[in-house]
């Protein structure tokens, strides 16, 4: 009797261990997005400054990693990402552009939609300060011309 539960108590063992590995290896399967920074912080900015910053990612899957689509937290921040395919291994470039012309702290985000395997949302943010524009200093469109115009 003795030699029978220790026989199944083996077997069952062995089932979950194999169980265990083959869902491991599913999880490890597929794209899979690593950012080399998740925060970026623009310090203190001049009010209608230059508002621009990327954010680097690589695709540490095996399987092409896509992005369907991404989303600024408020009409303020509006990110720009590829539409294309990130293969295994490649990296690729978030851009987020934040409209400096409001004066004072912010603190903002940009959500990501993709097959990644690890976080298929993820959320990436932006921070800092913008400073008010000298008095009579009017805003310039991207011709030089002041964008009241």
């Amino acid at each position: 009797m003795r030699k029978v539960l220790f026989t199944l108590t083996l077997m069952f063992a062995a089932l979950s261990t194999a169980n265990t590995f083959a869902q491991e290896k599913a999880v490890e399967s597929g794209a899979k997005i690593k950012f080399e920074k998740e925060t970026h912080d623009y310090g203190t900015v001049k009010q209608y400054g230059d508002g621009s910053c990327e954010f680097e990612f690589k695709n540490t899957g095996n399987e092409p990693l896509m992005i369907s689509n991404a989303k600024g937290s408020c009409g303020c921040t509006v990110p720009e990402w590829p539409r294309e395919p990130i293969a295994p291994g490649k990296t690729g470039v978030i851009k987020v552009k934040y409209d400096t012309k409001r004066v004072g702290p912010f603190g903002k985000s940009v959500t990501l939609q993709s097959n990644a395997v690890n976080t298929p949302t993820k959320t990436i943010r932006i921070k800092g300060k913008v400073k008010a524009a000298p008095k009579g200093e009017a805003p310039v469109n991207k011709s030089g011309a002041p964008a009241n115009e």
